[in-house]
């Protein structure tokens, strides 16, 4: 009988034991999104990072070579939707960080919403990058994985996107975030909006108080290492380069005390930027005391500081290089942190991209490349100016946006649509830089190759992009300077991105098959397992889910 007791004990205990370990998840879950950071940046400059950042990513962690975005455009705002959602513009409506309403003709910001007030700075209305308070989530059409989270845990876990930019803080932490924060430049402050407080917390008030940005900007800006071991990259002064505002070449060292005096949305084009905002999201962890609870918290994290880089030097240039290398830095302490707070395991960490990058216009050129300026103020004029001598219409176009031409509804009535676009499709194809120009509502008939035409059709949302939408040959930027660079095309160097998990959950490894932006949410909600944000039409990546 005692045998028989004992037995019954043993196996309870280890029924608990078990149970408890099916029940465990990891303490908060921390998404890392490096604005602008193309794949191959990963292998670039792999032999100069340190082994504690990207490196330690890569062999710790589960690697997806092959992620692409497969959807148009290739912005920020609708980058991190489609990271957070797994969905795609077509269904979860961000198809630009702005665009033009098809039918009614008003011009959206991605996240501006006039209902809501600033927090933080006096009610300015909503703008772009540092430019407005009056921001929420509301233009999302559906949720996120970290609303799913919320709603797993009966709204217990706690969730917090942190940016310098206000949509790369908003749209990834989803509809019933805690707080997201951004960065102001006029008042050099993260700031909030009412959609999620009455009052920002004490905590960020205090970090404001420290004046961080002004201590980071009291230094120069000089290379991590010397600049003659930067071989990866263009020479110091090319003519392919932007410059700082106040600052004649685009030379090191950059004085940057002298800079910020000058523009103080500065900040955002140096490495200095990332440090400020990881410095913020620190913060966020101990103010908010994510992972401390019972069930799993979510921090998103946006570094902006390299697409801001990127646009000004282009993706060549020396300090792209450097921002990187001290970027991997960055990281390096920012994993110690987390691994001193929660103890390695006990956290999921994954790293990707919002998009890539082109190479800048003067670069190509100098090397021989394929290049050339396709601008769409000029290329909209013409358009109407043809379309007026065809249909005896005037100003039958709205505007243009994301390669997106939009047409003015009301003007279009009693003329027959589908031949006026006809007439736009022929004469788009004959300018030059054009490859192709697609009527978006007949794709399916459209003689476009894969895997454009599906890139097409899950960037076409029809309210809220163009009825036709131009194609630029490859090379070809809508860029009025061709020094720096920009991106927003299906070609590879704008959508071909690093993806990497590490921690909780996740296994060392690598795969090679082809996976896309949209994969993420639905593999972390096989992780956590918790449902699928309601727009999802992505897929679980496998090699990283199999035990």
């Amino acid at each position: 009988m005692k045998k028989i007791i004992l037995s019954i004990v043993v196996l309870t205990i280890l029924s608990n034991h078990l149970w408890a370990q099916e029940r465990v998840k990891p303490k908060i879950v921390v998404g890392l999104v490096v604005d602008q950071m193309r794949w191959d940046y990963l292998y670039k400059f792999k032999d100069r990072y340190g082994s504690d950042g990207f490196k330690r990513l890569q062999s710790e962690g589960f690697s997806v070579e092959n992620t692409y975005i497969n959807h148009t455009p290739s912005k920020t705002a609708v980058g991190h939707a489609t990271i957070f959602t797994g969905s795609v513009p077509a269904i979860h409506g961000i198809t630009g960080n702005s665009w033009i309403e098809r039918y009614t003709g008003e011009k959206v910001y991605c996240v501006g919403d006039t209902s809501v007030r600033a927090l933080g700075i006096n009610n300015v209305k909503s703008g772009d990058d540092g430019d407005g308070g009056q921001m929420s989530p509301r233009n999302l059409l559906v949720n996120t994985v970290a609303d799913e989270l919320k709603l797993a845990t009966n709204f217990r876990s706690k969730v917090v996107g942190v940016s310098l930019k206000d949509r790369a803080a908003i749209l990834p932490s989803g509809h019933s975030a805690n707080a997201a924060f951004w960065y102001d430049d006029n008042s050099a402050k993260f700031i909030s909006s009412t959609y999620y407080m009455k009052e920002l917390p004490s905590w960020v008030n205090q970090f404001n108080q420290k004046n961080e940005p002004a201590k980071l900007m009291s230094q120069d800006w000089k290379t991590l290492y010397p600049i003659k071991t930067y071989t990866q990259s263009s020479a110091d002064d090319v003519k392919w380069e932007g410059l700082f505002k106040g600052h004649a070449k685009p030379t090191f060292p950059y004085p940057l005390s002298e800079i910020y005096k000058v523009d103080k949305s500065a900040i955002r084009a140096t490495p200095f930027g990332n440090d400020l905002t990881l410095s913020f999201a620190k913060a966020a962890i101990e103010g908010y005391q994510l992972g401390e609870g019972a069930d799993t918290d979510f921090l998103t994290v946006n570094l902006a500081s390299t697409d801001y880089v990127g646009h000004k030097f282009g993706p060549n240039a020396i300090e792209i290089e450097d921002v990187y290398l001290r970027l991997d830095k960055t990281i390096a302490s920012f994993l110690k942190y987390l691994d001193s707070k929660y103890g390695k395991g006990n956290y999921l960490i994954f790293l990707t991209a919002d998009h890539g990058v082109a190479h800048s216009l003067e670069f190509l050129e100098e090397n021989k490349m394929p290049n050339g300026q396709l601008l769409m103020s000029p290329l909209r004029k013409s358009l109407n100016e043809y379309l007026e001598k065809q249909f005896k219409v005037k100003g039958l176009i709205e505007g243009t946006a994301n390669y997106g031409v939009y047409f003015k509804m009301d003007r279009v009535e009693g003329l027959d649509f589908s031949l006026v676009k006809q007439a736009s499709i022929r004469f788009l194809e004959q300018q030059a830089g054009v490859l192709f120009a697609i009527d978006v509502d007949q794709i399916g008939s459209s003689p476009v190759p894969e895997p454009l035409k599906t890139m097409v059709v899950n960037g076409n949302n029809r309210k809220r992009t163009g009825s036709i939408l131009i194609v630029p040959n490859a090379g070809y930027l809508d860029a009025a300077k061709r020094s720096g660079s920009t991106h927003a095309v299906w070609n590879p160097y704008d959508t071909h991105i690093p993806l990497l998990f590490m921690g909780w959950g996740v296994k060392s490894g690598a795969t090679n098959r082809i996976y896309h932006q949209n994969d993420i949410a639905i593999t972390l909600s096989n992780l956590l397992k918790i449902q699928a944000p309601n727009g999802n039409v992505g897929v679980p990546i496998l090699e990283l889910l199999a035990k």
